[in-house]
């Protein structure tokens, strides 16, 4: 029997509903309402019409109305918003933005894909500067109109995640002076803090005023004032501080909302009406490696809640889904990526996992390759079952490849050990015979055996600072190019005839360029009776990236005579 199906928002999830459904229903009646004047828009692309990459804006939106009733047969809606659920008369009420005119229609199904509106805190002051937020093309262009039409030359963007970051790329890139602020101490939450600080100096590298761990206070004529008093010259300001769930029409239908505002689902994306079902960034979803709900606006899980709840609509067999997060992003000539836990999230939900982590460099191709990069990695595993749990990734060449490979692990439920045996595609252009993910697996496993210790790039400054003992076993060259500053050089070619200069009674901390010769350097003294050594994972490389920026925006006294990042 046919059915009518309804549903609210026309974006990833409204859309692919849409699409799935139709394949499922040829003589179901689909009608699709959106309240904005376009459907099926490309909502991650959008910064980058500020730079021009994307160009003109109407490339952004990939489906019109028209093409959906040709190729599908689907009444898609622009300009009218669902304001009301009659769930006993099993209705929608409509608004026509465009004539004004209201009405109602009915549904078998109806479901819930409204996504997620930018939060705007009510400033003091918000009335003395234009101000913007970036959720859909209208959006896009009326900041491009703007800051084009009035010679605007400095603008602020507010928030450090990823809509923020790629706003202010892409602002920059088209040639305007661009302030980034945000509250926290660092940007890109789903980065650890050691991994992050790579980003923080591509941003300060390419000319953007980056200003972390201080609030907004309030605006005023032209200027951003900070919760210090600083103050920043502002022409535009765009404000990227963080989404909320669009869920007011579900609860004044008497739809059940969590505290954070989602619209509350079961594992198929039911609320508490059975007719209704909620998909996309309105609602929560269940980590996989939590168990835990949690909000994830990503387009890739929106697209496979729509599938699912199309299936289950049409009583097709459906599995519950359970998501990782897996995320990317380009911030000018470098790439990132990550997925699953990190070490921030396993604080703040006071998650019970004992973990530990492996972080390294390595050239993302062989390294005699005109076009070989550093790529910096970092993995985290469980102990003592060597559980793959998240990993991160960032360089300037296919991060996202590898944390793919690490997701795919985590979904399968992997080990560090799958990892090392992974047998993957190799040609000294895509990377090395022992590819990067191989590497974690390795460096994983011996430290589960206990085959040597290790400390992070950010252990370094207080150990130093307390007197550490360390040792630089790169070639004299390197050393001379720059190095910690006290710290003795006995390159790896000459340690084993200067095991006299090295104590015996203290640890030792071993560093090279990126970890690789200082772990050889280590296992070798251990085994000549050096029972105190320690291995700096990320090497020399990892510390200046881990130093720099902080340097910088403190004005600290630099533990590195000078900074290498090659």
């Amino acid at each position: 029997m046919s059915k009518k199906i309804v549903i609210v928002g026309g974006v990833a999830g409204g859309a692919s509903a849409a699409a799935r459904l139709r394949r499922l229903g040829e003589t179901d009646q689909i009608i699709m309402f959106e309240k904005g004047p376009h459907v099926s828009f490309s909502n991650c692309a959008l910064p980058y019409h500020l730079s021009g990459i994307v160009e003109p804006a109407s490339k952004l939106v990939l489906m019109n109305p028209d093409k959906f009733k040709k190729q599908y047969h689907i009444d898609a809606r622009i300009n009218q918003e669902v304001i009301g659920i009659n769930r006993k008369e099993k209705t929608v009420t409509v608004k026509n933005h465009v004539t004004g005119e209201k009405y109602t229609e009915t549904y078998d199904k109806l479901i819930l894909s409204p996504g997620a509106k930018p939060v705007v805190p009510p400033f003091k002051g918000m009335d003395t500067l234009p101000i913007f937020t970036i959720r859909n093309v209208v959006d896009i262009e009326k900041l491009k109109t703007y800051i084009s039409a009035h010679q605007v030359k400095k603008i602020t963007v507010i928030g450090g995640g990823f809509i923020g970051i790629e706003a202010a790329e892409n602002l920059q890139e088209a040639g305007y002076e661009v302030t980034v602020i945000e509250a926290a101490t660092q940007i890109l939450r789903p980065f650890h803090e050691d991994i992050v600080q790579i980003f923080h100096k591509v941003l300060m590298d390419h000319k953007v005023h980056l200003v972390l761990g201080q609030p907004v206070s309030h605006f005023e004529e032209g200027k951003v004032v900070l919760s210090s008093g600083e103050v920043i010259e502002a022409e535009a300001v765009v404000m990227a501080v963080g989404v909320k769930a669009e869920s007011e029409l579900a609860k004044v239908a008497g739809l059940e909302v969590s505290t954070n505002g989602s619209i509350q689902v079961n594992d198929l994306y039911e609320t508490n009406d059975p007719d209704i079902y909620a998909i996309g960034d309105a609602i929560e979803v269940t980590h996989e490696l939590t168990g835990q709900k949690t909000k994830l606006t990503l387009a890739g899980p929106a697209q496979k809640e729509a599938r699912l709840v199309a299936d289950a609509i049409h009583g097709k067999k459906v599995v519950p889904q359970s998501y990782i997060g897996s995320s990317a992003i380009k911030v000018f000539d470098y790439n990132g990526a990550s997925t699953g836990l990190n070490e921030g999230l396993i604080e703040t939900l006071n998650l019970d996992i004992q973990y530990d982590k492996v972080y390294f460099i390595l050239s993302d191709k062989v390294g005699i390759m005109p076009d070989s990069h550093p790529m910096y990695f970092k993995l985290l595993f469980e102990v003592p079952s060597g559980k793959v749990l998240g990993a991160m990734a960032v360089g300037k060449g296919n991060v996202d490849k590898r944390i793919d490979v690490i997701a795919t692990t985590i979904k399968f439920g992997g080990t560090v050990y799958d990892l090392k045996e992974l047998e993957l595609c190799y040609a000294p252009s895509f990377g090395t015979a022992k590819d990067i993910v191989n590497y974690a697996g390795l460096i994983a496993d011996n430290l589960l055996a206990g085959d040597f210790k290790q400390v992070s790039v950010d252990d370094v400054r207080p150990l130093l600072e307390s007197g550490a003992t360390f040792i630089d076993v790169r070639e004299p060259g390197e050393y001379k190019l720059g190095h910690l500053k006290g710290v003795q050089n006995i390159p790896l070619s000459e340690l084993r005839e200067r095991l006299d200069e090295i104590p015996q009674d203290q640890p030792v901390y071993i560093h090279c360029r990126t970890g690789q010769r200082s772990y050889n350097a280590v296992l070798a003294l251990q085994q000549r009776g050096f029972n105190n050594v320690v291995n700096v994972t990320g090497g020399f490389l990892g510390i200046c990236a881990y130093e720099c920026f902080k340097d910088q925006q403190t004005a600290r006294e630099p533990i590195v005579t000078a900074y290498n990042f090659k």
